[in-house]
């Protein structure tokens, strides 16, 4: 059966017809996109005119961001921002320790089991003069209890003193990067990147692994994804072991699932060995919904959290050089292996070091397995300079840029983390543009919130959380900020074929719109209402979730 919709303007993103009214449905995919006249030529259909005072775009692709943002929600949000949770409501910001101890405090008093860990999340002690969050901090909430909370980026945790005792890290003698020690010889508490922070989470609530979600998370996140027009999504580090791919392919199989989940398979914790021939494995389980098969390398940290790989000068404010996540030779041995066994790469690099690095690896790797069209992803990637897009150019890699970090972080960039000259060019979509590099923009949900419209106001305006403008050169234009968080997404996930624009082919995947993003103004875009989304056909409003 075709139906047919109408509405008040229909973006395309196909040049060789960019604007419509109508677009036909059959069997989950597009007939064709044109005037009502020229779609009756299908046949037989129904006219559906729900959409015809709304704007209709190729369903948004989030091309970085983490699916355990819908089971983070059931921890204790104690971010800097105010946010909004999968079911509509909005907490409110935090904006000191103090008011992070008081939100736990409130948390740890509505539990009935005085054992049972307290975990949080999104805490950003950059917004806090950098005053560093530690165990005797977490201790005024409970010395009975475990309680961590993960910080913003992800990348550092913080535990109270208990739960430093329960993993055997309450003692002097200990010597590793990634765990800070105090005056006295003992952790002060925060604990830096997944090698610590593995065997301590499993105290503090994070009991599974750090990056999975469960079953209801899953349904959760996808809830998120309806209220931000997204229709295809990363989960863009997972270990993805059997019992976590059975319950993916569970859900995302329901008639009720609004989203297309891709899920990439995290490095660590293997040998590139193992990585490789799980992936294989991987590739053979992939359906419509939940598409497998591919890998994420993190490199380096976060720069807010000073875990970063960074070239000379490094850090503005002096502070010692970020962690290595991964070995180089561990990840020349990836590359080669994922090249000669067509699996499709995304690396996290946020500092320039770490693109360096796999710049020279990639490099090394194509010489000895050629490929044309690898797409292989360079994520974050936000100090790039203008010489190293031009060597991702010539070797065929993509970027996926953090624009949202303006927002939320550009000025503690500019003032603290790497000052003002290379603050003005991070996420340089416009300099990636002109060097021919395939670009995509993201979230990284949860480390800022999902949200694909936001992020293309972010990219197009550069404005930091205090108003000011950060690198006026490296802003785009609202069409190119649109196509990044379509089709320019869609080719980083070598998915173009199906979905990011709307002509015949296609999955019906659309973003159901209450205004035209095209013509309310790049300083609006973030403002653009979202109705829902319309995937593979199946129409979901957000007043419905």
């Amino acid at each position: 059966m075709t139906t047919i919709y109408s509405a008040k303007k229909i973006i395309t993103m196909n040049p060789a017809r960019p604007e419509a009214t109508h677009v036909a449905v059959r069997d989950g995919r597009i007939l064709g996109a044109g005037s009502l006249a020229e779609l009756e030529g299908w046949g037989d259909y129904t006219l559906d005119e729900r959409f015809a005072e709304k704007v209709i775009m190729p369903g948004l692709v989030e091309g970085h961001s983490h699916a355990m943002e819908g089971t983070l929600w059931r921890y204790t949000y104690v971010g800097y921002f105010d946010r909004m949770d999968p079911n509509g409501k909005v907490w409110s910001g935090l904006d000191g320790i103090e008011g992070v101890l008081d939100r736990l405090r409130e948390a740890d008093a509505a539990m009935e089991d005085p054992d049972a860990p307290l975990p949080g999340w999104s805490l950003d002690p950059i917004y806090f003069n950098n005053e560093r969050v530690t165990r005797e901090d977490l201790d005024k909430v409970s010395t009975t209890r475990p309680v961590g909370i993960m910080h913003a980026s992800g990348h550092i945790l913080n535990v109270n003193s208990k739960a430093l005792e329960m993993a055997g890290l309450m003692k002097t003698g200990l010597n590793n990067p990634g765990v800070p020690l105090g005056k006295d010889g003992l952790p002060t508490g925060e604990l830096k990147g997944p090698d610590v922070m593995t065997p301590v989470g499993i105290h503090v609530g994070f009991d599974r692994d750090m990056l999975a979600c469960d079953e209801q998370g899953l349904v959760d996140f996808a809830k998120l994804c309806v209220r931000s027009g997204v229709t295809t999504a990363t989960d863009l580090a997972a270990r993805l072991p059997d019992e976590a791919v059975d319950m993916m392919s569970r859900v995302t199989a329901r008639e009720n699932f609004p989203t297309r989940i891709v899920p990439l398979r995290f490095h660590h914790g293997v040998t590139p060995e193992e990585l490789i021939a799980h992936v294989l494995e991987l590739k053979k389980k992939t359906s419509d919904r939940l598409r497998l098969g591919m890998i994420k390398v993190v490199v380096d940290g976060s720069i807010q959290g000073f875990s970063a790989r960074m070239r000379w000068p490094g850090y503005y404010n002096g502070a010692e050089n970020g962690l290595w996540y991964i070995s180089p030779e561990h990840l020349k041995q990836i590359i080669n292996s994922s090249l000669e066994n067509n699996i499709h790469i995304h690396t996290h690099t946020n500092g320039d070091e770490a693109t360096e690095l796999v710049l020279d690896c990639m490099e090394e790797g194509l010489l000895k397995h050629p490929s044309r069209d690898h797409r292989f992803t360079l994520q974050h990637c936000q100090l790039a300079d203008t010489a190293q897009f031009r060597r991702m150019s010539k070797l065929g890699m993509c970027v996926n840029l953090f624009a949202n970090h303006h927002f939320y972080w550009g000025d503690e960039h500019y003032n603290l983390t790497v000052g003002p000259e290379r603050a003005e060019r991070m996420n340089a979509c416009a300099t990636a543009l002109e060097n021919d590099v395939p670009m995509a923009i993201h979230s990284d949900a949860p480390i800022t919130p999902l949200g694909p419209l936001f992020t293309a106001w972010c990219a197009v305006n550069r404005l930091t959380a205090s108003g000011r403008t950060q690198g006026e050169t490296e802003k785009i234009d609202v069409d190119e900020a649109l196509y990044a968080i379509t089709l320019g997404a869609a080719y980083t996930l070598k998915l173009d074929g199906e979905v990011g624009s709307i002509e015949t082919g296609k999955r019906a995947d659309f973003a159901i719109l209450e205004d035209d993003p095209e013509s309310i103004g790049g300083e609006n875009l973030k403002d653009v209402r979202v109705w829902g989304t319309v995937q593979d056909g199946r129409i979901f409003p957000a007043s419905e979730l």
